[in-house]
């Protein structure tokens, strides 16, 4: 059973590790890495043991759809906060944690969560605790000060949220009626980190929203589950795909002792900048075969799919999970934080309990196409009990006003980036318009750390980070839609990589850079870069 709690992790890990060391540092200690060991050298885990069959509600709480709950009532409030404020120094790498007690004193139901960041917050895990758990003032605090594991936090509350890689705005917007419960007197915990790739220091806003439902609304309560693959090789200069196939069916009917009947509305991909392939599929019953998420290039865009209605997978064996990496270094990547890559899935369903599923054993290559190496493994299923916790609204829910716990934020401090407006002509640069300091300043933390033009996988071939940048530049050849050159020295409004930095429509069916920022980059910033062109685009 303790192994099984071990790997029942239920999250999409932050990229980073123990938050008193940089997250790439080798002694780092990732929240799964003792999970993942322990695994690799036991027999494959075993599900937790049957509950004893005259208690079966007390395993399994109700939350079901009922046909017969009252009709909802319009009632919905946002409960927001800042959950907190980070400076960076030049090139950090850090993890933290954070808390947020929200003082309800009954049951949320929370049918969407807001986020929204500053930028250089690489990744988020957002879970919901008795208020009890961590115990110390909300706000910022190291993760190790308070023996912070997500793996209890999942297990003594429940999975809230998981953020995109590198999103600045998200929204978890799960339906009408379908919601995640957070039970009386309870708190949000989160795990971020935070990456600066810039050569100057920079700050950072965290900023979180739960809108909440009248629990008349409420039509199903979601239990988390998550699927995994970390035997993760892919050789020097080569691309490989990893799949698991995993029977949850066959874990899910012994455990819960009824037929399976997962239902899915939520499911959010987790790879990093090497990924170029993520595909979820439906196993075995009537929808056998059918894609449910297929998301290509990692982009850093919010990258969560909604199902309405949801899926029903009555009938259905389970899911087949499939990654894939092009690896352009000279050494071999493998599963890992920093540098390595992940393959994992969150999902939100009605299920009678919770799963963890994933491939950690002997895997095996079974052939390779077109230049791509294939691999697989024996997925594990572990399936464990809900939280008692996890219900429907009671009747005296039902009949009281809508619970509205105090909002630290106001509502307005969610409602996302203003409208885009195109760099004023006049715009006064912030400083010497050189190359290395555009590099360090625009290039490396807004246009490289999506992953969209780094060294390795350079969206339309464009490197902005490397060495020898000014003659990539004056060479690159564009292939949006315009005849003009990237750089044309000495004129700015000729240069394409001025237009699509300056203007919020570049052209026609055209979108401006950075790809998934809302708004243009700081107009002194775009400044420099114009400066700099009209000098010639000297090097430096």
């Amino acid at each position: 059973m303790r192994r099984a709690l071990l790997a029942f992790a239920l999250l999409l890990a932050a990229c980073g590790g123990d938050d008193e060391a940089p997250a790439t540092s080798d002694d780092a200690a990732p929240p799964l890495a003792d999970a993942a060991a322990s695994d690799a050298a036991a027999p494959p885990i075993a599900d937790a043991a049957v509950p004893d069959a005259a208690s079966p509600d007390a395993a399994f709480p109700d939350a079901t759809p009922d046909a017969s709950r009252p009709p909802p009532r319009p009632d919905r409030a946002l409960i927001a906060s800042e959950i907190g404020r980070f400076a960076l120094r030049p090139f950090e790498e850090t993890q933290l944690c954070a808390a947020w007690t929200l003082h309800n004193e009954a049951p949320l139901y929370v049918q969407r969560v807001r986020l929204a960041n500053d930028g250089a917050l690489h990744h988020s895990n957002w879970f919901v605790v008795p208020e009890a758990e961590y115990a110390g003032p909300d706000g910022l605090f190291r993760c190790s000060s308070r023996d912070f594991d997500e793996v209890r936090a999942a297990m003594r509350g429940t999975v809230l949220f998981a953020q995109s890689t590198q999103a600045a705005y998200e929204e978890q917007d799960l339906g009408e009626g379908v919601v995640v419960k957070i039970p009386p007197r309870h708190k949000v915990v989160v795990q971020v980190h935070l990456l600066n790739l810039a050569g100057s220091a920079r700050e950072t806003r965290l900023r979180l929203g739960l809108e909440a439902v009248h629990p008349t609304a409420v039509r199903t309560v979601v239990t988390p589950f998550r699927m995994t693959y970390q035997p993760i090789d892919v050789p020097p200069r080569s691309e490989a795909r990893v799949t698991s196939e995993c029977d949850m069916a066959a874990s899910y009917e012994r455990m819960a002792r009824r037929p399976f009947d997962l239902k899915l509305y939520w499911l959010l991909p987790h790879y990093h900048s090497l990924g170029n392939h993520f595909r979820v599929e439906v196993v075995g019953g009537p929808r056998d075969g059918e894609v449910l998420l297929d998301v290509g290039e990692f982009d850093g865009e919010a990258s969560g799919k909604a199902f309405r209605p949801a899926v029903d997978l009555t009938g259905a064996r389970g899911l087949r999970l499939t990654c894939g990496y092009r690896n352009p270094r000279d050494e071999r990547v493998e599963w890992g934080y920093g540098d390595g890559e992940m393959c994992d899935l969150l999902g939100f369903a009605d299920s009678a309990v919770l799963m963890d599923a994933g491939v950690y054993l002997n895997p095996r290559v079974v052939g390779t196409q077109e230049g791509i190496t294939y691999a697989t493994g024996p997925c594990t299923v572990v399936t464990l009990p809900k939280n008692a916790a996890q219900t429907m609204p009671t009747p005296d829910e039902d009949a009281a006003p809508l619970n509205v716990p105090p909002s630290p934020l106001e509502p307005g401090e969610l409602a996302g980036p203003p409208p885009c407006a195109d760099t004023p002509p006049d715009a006064v640069a912030d400083a010497s318009p050189a190359l290395g300091l555009l590099r360090r300043d625009m290039f490396l933390p807004s246009c490289s750390f999506n992953a969209c033009h780094g060294p390795e996988t350079p969206a339309a071939g464009l490197d902005l980070a490397s060495a020898g940048l000014r003659e990539r530049l004056l060479a690159h050849r564009p292939t949006g839609r315009t005849d003009l050159p990237l750089v044309a020295p000495g004129d700015p409004e000729g240069s394409w990589l001025y237009r699509k930095v300056s203007r919020c429509v570049p052209a026609d069916g055209e979108s401006h850079m950075p790809l998934n920022n809302p708004t243009l980059l700081d107009p002194a910033l775009v400044a420099r870069l114009r400066d700099w062109i009209a000098a010639g685009s000297p090097d430096d």
